[in-house]
């Protein structure tokens, strides 16, 4: 396997986990007040998933233009 077809199945893995993430801040928001203690939790959780999923994007667009 090459290194674009693996760093692209690495990306449908963060994708999936980049959605989860926004799926369960999103279902965080609607329970408020309940919970609210974990908001920083999740939301640090959902900016880290989608910050790695941005950097492996932008690393694979860097290896297909080379």
């Amino acid at each position: 396997m090459s290194d674009i077809d693996s760093l692209k199945d690495e990306i449908k893995k963060l994708n999936a986990r980049a959605t989860q993430k926004k799926m369960d801040l999103h279902d965080l928001s609607e329970e408020l007040p309940q919970n609210w203690q974990s908001i920083l939790t999740v939301a640090q959780e959902t900016y880290d998933a989608f910050k790695t999923l941005t950097e492996k994007r932008a690393a694979l667009k860097a290896l297909e233009t080379a």
